[in-house]
């Protein structure tokens, strides 16, 4: 008899989310009534109210799946259908300079990130994982290349905590740089995919610029995602070199506490979700998927993603700032300051318009 999937599991956890998601529209549509426009999108207000919900309240276990599964599983379905309402023609019309400039930006940062935590006095682990988290994709990145460098738990939870606020902090304080520097919605959308973390997080950033912000945004963003590929390779190359250097510097563990270095999934280096939304931009710029199915196919993953958003909220807790300590919090602060401030550049030298 074929096994039957329980959806029970998830189901609190996810009528946490839908109720957060509920209040994020019902707040967006007082915005409207009272200022004749919404000044917080229910992208952002959605991630603020959870982070709000998770601050002042810890979910019990039974809504950690849930949560899980709707900042995850729900967050991929969401990107997957957003790539039928893109093109990848608009990445293509920066050419190749802004591919080149992508991969070149995401070298500097985790050199730069690196040897500001290394000055900083954090381990070379600890250094690495902050690295990888700023410059890549956040937790993601830090949660592939810890095994390969063998890096502990305490390492691991540390570098998380404050990316995970920051997170929040630079989706709502990012878009001050529109009118402050003047950028038009192409050149924020670079901007954006260059420094946010996490996919959603773009899309709530760009989301009360412009569409074309979001576009770029997104594309520009799975591009870097795509960096760690190559990155995580690197590391597993000078994991043992790695090894007695950290070993040395940063000696309490011993042998048999400290993790092995191991192979990553190829999964975890290139996610499903990421081919999917590829598959689709490219139907969309071939003209395969028709015009009518679009809107419809773009408001769910508007929707989803704001049910994402949600859980993405609920799963942080700005009190793990002080837990993550002050050379960390430094750390990343100085970290996404120079990953910014070479992205701006990049915008500039390209001439991007």
């Amino acid at each position: 008899m074929p096994h039957k999937l329980d959806p029970r599991p998830v189901l609190p956890g996810l009528i946490l989310c839908l109720a957060v998601t509920g209040a994020a529209l019902a707040l967006e549509e007082a915005e409207e009534y009272l200022f004749g426009r919404a000044w917080l999108e229910a992208l952002v207000l959605a991630i603020v109210l959870g982070t709000a919900v998770r601050t002042a309240w810890s979910p019990g276990p039974h809504f950690v799946r849930g949560i899980a599964f709707g900042a995850k599983t729900v967050l991929e379905i969401a990107v997957v259908l957003l790539g039928a309402s893109l093109s990848l023609s608009t990445l293509l019309a920066a050419g190749p300079g802004l591919l080149i400039g992508i991969a070149g930006v995401v070298a500097l940062a985790i050199a730069g990130s690196y040897g500001i935590g290394r000055a900083l006095g954090l381990a070379p682990r600890l250094a690495i994982l902050v690295a990888c988290g700023n410059s890549i994709c956040g937790n993601s990145a830090i949660a592939a290349a810890a095994p390969v460098i063998g890096a502990d738990g305490e390492d691991v939870a540390s570098s998380i905590a404050f990316t995970a606020v920051l997170g929040v902090l630079v989706v709502l304080g990012l878009p001050l740089f529109v009118p402050l520097l003047g950028l038009s919605p192409m050149q924020y959308g670079v901007l954006a995919g260059l420094t946010v973390y996490a996919v959603p997080q773009v899309l709530a950033a760009t989301a009360p610029v412009a569409a074309l912000s979001v576009q770029v945004g997104t594309l520009v963003k799975l591009v870097r995602v795509l960096m760690l590929g190559p990155v995580v390779l690197a590391l597993s190359l000078g994991a043992s070199r790695l090894r007695g250097a950290a070993d040395t510097a940063a000696p309490s563990l011993t042998e048999g506490e400290r993790p092995a270095p191991s192979r990553v999934p190829l999964h975890r280096l290139v996610p499903w979700f990421i081919l999917a939304f590829l598959t689709l931009a490219g139907l969309r710029s071939a003209g395969l998927i028709p015009e009518a199915a679009v809107p419809p196919m773009g408001a769910t993953a508007n929707g989803l993603t704001i049910v994402s958003m949600a859980a993405l909220g609920l799963g942080v807790d700005v009190r793990s700032v002080v837990k993550a300590g002050p050379r960390v919090t430094l750390a990343v602060v100085a970290s996404l300051t120079g990953l910014t401030a070479v992205s701006l550049g990049l915008v500039r030298l390209l001439g991007i318009a």
